[in-house]
């Protein structure tokens, strides 16, 4: 079941650093150089196969976007809260 607005803007009050086009949840992370940049997105793997839900990820040498929606549902789920949480 898709999230409402006022879910999604609740949540984003407990999930610092996270923001909300109302289809999905993103959130920047920047590190000092790529080889630090690579670890974070391994340690994404552990979680998101436990949820089985996975992020789109973008790398660019320092910086790792991430973004979180259910694609089958066609925006925003609690499985998405859930996998933001877990990487936090």
């Amino acid at each position: 079941m898709l999230l409402t607005s006022i879910e999604i803007a609740e949540a984003l009050r407990s999930l610092p650093g996270w923001s909300s086009d109302g289809k999905a949840l993103h959130r920047t992370y920047r590190f000092a150089d790529f080889p630090s940049a690579v670890q974070f997105v391994n340690r994404l793997v552990a979680p998101a196969e436990a949820l089985n839900h996975h992020p789109d990820i973008t790398l660019s040498y320092n910086k790792v976007a991430l973004s979180l929606t259910t694609h089958d549902a066609g925006g925003l789920t609690r499985k998405d809260l859930a996998l933001a949480r877990a990487l936090a």
